[in-house]
């Protein structure tokens, strides 16, 4: 995997960005899997122009449980399930579990996970994983 990141300690990765990284990770096994077999994924639209896939649907499961068990009472900002308060509300998981649906689901290979950590309305951490190159990108 080629990693790319704005922070040197640590390889580039707090506690944070690992936890990050590897809900990312999982995530991306099955978008991967789901890539290979979009002809048979479910679709409803959303808006005009805008699409959701199973593939989007399982990979926000995955981020959440991922990132819930790392990090239990963070909220979460999600764009297939919305606003979810947690006990911690001044961390929240603002999550694309699949940014580029529409390229996914015409098997054009440029799509990712975009995963970011807010601190008291401050993006903190951000993690943008392609899958499919096995590139990531993160930032502190």
């Amino acid at each position: 995997m080629v990693t790319r990141t704005s922070d040197s300690r640590h390889g580039g990765r707090s506690a944070n960005l690992l936890v990050m990284t590897r809900a990312a990770l999982k995530a991306g096994r099955g978008l991967i899997r789901d890539f290979g077999e979009v002809e048979n994924l479910q679709v409803s639209r959303k808006g005009p122009a805008d699409f959701v896939s199973t593939a989007d649907l399982r990979s926000d499961k995955i981020l959440r449980e991922e990132l819930s068990f790392a990090r239990p009472g963070y909220s979460f900002l999600t764009e297939e399930s919305g606003e979810t308060k947690g006990t911690d509300e001044e961390f929240r998981w603002i999550i694309d579990p699949l940014d580029g649906t529409s390229n996914f689901l015409h098997s054009i290979p440029h799509f990712c996970i975009s995963i970011a950590l807010e601190q008291a309305g401050e993006i903190i951490a951000g993690v943008i994983y392609d899958p499919l190159r096995d590139e990531m990108f993160c930032a502190e």
